[in-house]
């Protein structure tokens, strides 16, 4: 994921539909017991009033920078023009149908010392609701959007949501649907469904292991019609079902603080990343980076683009570095289940100079993930002949490593590095100077296996051989 995809999402607009609600906060110090009831008693000092179900949906989009029209139902109150107002300064389009029969949905939540000691619903639903205003409304705005979310909280809003699914489709809009109750049929040919665990085992059944999981995913993945469907599962991930089987996106929650609206920051995050242009894999990588940041805040809270950022960082740093084949192979695995294009290079590196750098420089440009891989000692002396290399494999290895635009270095034992590269498969593979693509070790397993072989040029009049004659020769003019 780069920095180019933040600035799509910018460009990028997303339609949510759904359940709105108002989510109210007090809060307060608590310091003694009620008398009349073995209660605490919470001393407000603090309201707050936040948008909550689709209209959460919407804010989270918005944080991240997206451009968001938002459809839903509300009453004909004060709660309903505050709702409106927050969304509204957050720079979300509302686009709200109220009707007087009904309150707007609020829930109150009594907070002291950052723990929430009591939950207060103030909802009747929307029972008898026609919703034929609102999707019309619906498929006016489909033609300026790039994806869709339908928020369902089973309040009445998308009683039927087929209709709605249908018209994305039909406009060829992505449509992503966070469902609610057991009857997921409703929710057929949707682009996506983002289930969690409990919602998912309701329908498809309870889960022994991770094998079952992934079966049963894939099995209603194929009744419903689905392009995907992803599963979140708290502390255990995220699990990505799709036509070409699972991929599982372990946690990146650091602290799990509080788990309220996380389902909306991830639909939100997938929404706005799929808009932008990404794969499927690429935004469901970023979604499960975005649930681990909301988790370590205090209620219903979004993850601006700076926050993502810096964790992508932390996460490209952390994985970064000199390893061996097996740990490269893993790390390469996970990187593709996010999306991510692997580009390969290998050389001896004796003596890392300006050359090698820029050329390092633009393959690393050419791809999310650079792989470099490092001749061993006694097949750099075949090769250059006796006195070389001038660095040991470890200290090559090391330099290299010290790059930051050289996401992992892995040492080779063989003449070339075929072997290895006909293992990784990268998507690109890139040599330097005048090679015949044709004729470069592992160029045949990289195209058979769909990518791509690319020759890059050197820096004129820089070699790490002529460097050696020149210090062997005592000059040091540097030209």
């Amino acid at each position: 994921m780069k920095q180019e995809t933040f600035e799509k999402i910018a460009a990028a607009r997303v339609l949510v539909a759904g359940d709105l609600m108002l989510d109210r906060y007090w809060h307060g110090a608590t310091e003694r017991i009620s008398p009349e009831a073995p209660v605490p008693v919470v001393h407000v000092r603090e309201e707050e009033g936040r948008p909550g179900g689709a209209g959460n949906v919407a804010l989270n989009l918005a944080v991240l920078g997206a451009r968001v029209t938002l459809l839903g139902v509300t009453g004909e109150d004060e709660a309903a023009g505050r709702l409106e107002r927050a969304l509204t300064e957050a720079g979300v389009a509302c686009a709200f149908e109220r009707d007087g029969r009904f309150p707007t949905i609020t829930k109150l939540r009594v907070v002291s010392r950052q723990q929430q000691l009591i939950r207060l619903d103030f909802e009747d639903g929307f029972p008898g609701y026609e919703a034929d205003g609102l999707l019309a409304r619906f498929r006016e705005r489909l033609a300026n959007h790039q994806a869709v979310v339908l928020s369902d909280y089973g309040k009445g809003t998308l009683a039927d949501p087929r209709a709605w699914i249908e018209a994305a489709r039909a406009a060829g809009v992505p449509v992503l649907v966070d469902p609610k109750g057991r009857d997921f049929d409703r929710y057929a040919g949707a682009t996506l469904l983002t289930p969690n665990l409990a919602e998912f085992e309701a329908v498809a059944g309870p889960c022994a292991d991770e094998a079952e999981l992934e079966a049963r995913a894939l099995e209603l993945r194929k009744r419903l019609g689905l392009e995907h469907l992803l599963v979140t599962r708290g502390e255990q991930g995220m699990t990505l079902a799709g036509e070409g089987g699972c991929h599982h996106l372990p946690t990146r929650a650091r602290e799990v603080f509080d788990v309220t609206g996380a389902g909306d920051t991830v639909i939100a995050t997938l929404a706005a990343a799929l808009a932008a242009g990404e794969s499927m894999e690429a935004a469901t990588a970023l979604a499960n980076l975005a649930a681990g940041i909301v988790v370590g805040k205090l209620g219903t809270a979004g993850v601006t683009p700076r926050e993502l950022e810096q964790r992508l960082a932390e996460q490209r740093l952390a994985e970064h570095g000199v390893v061996d084949e097996a740990r490269l192979l893993s790390l390469v695995e996970a990187a593709r289940a996010r999306g991510e294009r692997i580009v390969f290079t290998n050389g001896c590196f004796d003596l890392l100079h300006a050359g090698h750098v820029t050329y390092l420089e633009e393959a690393s440009r050419l791809g999310d993930r650079l792989v470099v891989a490092v001749n061993a000692d006694a097949t750099v002396r075949r090769l250059k002949g006796a006195g070389r290399p001038v660095n040991t494999l470890a200290h090559r290895m090391h330099v290299l490593a010290a790059l930051g635009f050289v996401d992992w270095v892995v040492p080779f034992e063989e003449e070339t590095p075929e072997r290895l590269i006909c293992r990784l498969k990268p998507d690109l593979l890139v040599k330097g100077g005048d090679n015949d693509p044709d004729a470069i070790p592992g160029a045949r397993c990289v195209r058979e296996a769909g990518g791509e072989v690319k020759v890059l040029s050197y820096l004129d009049g820089i070699s790490t051989t002529a460097l050696v004659t020149r210090i062997a020769a005592g000059d040091d003019s540097g030209e």
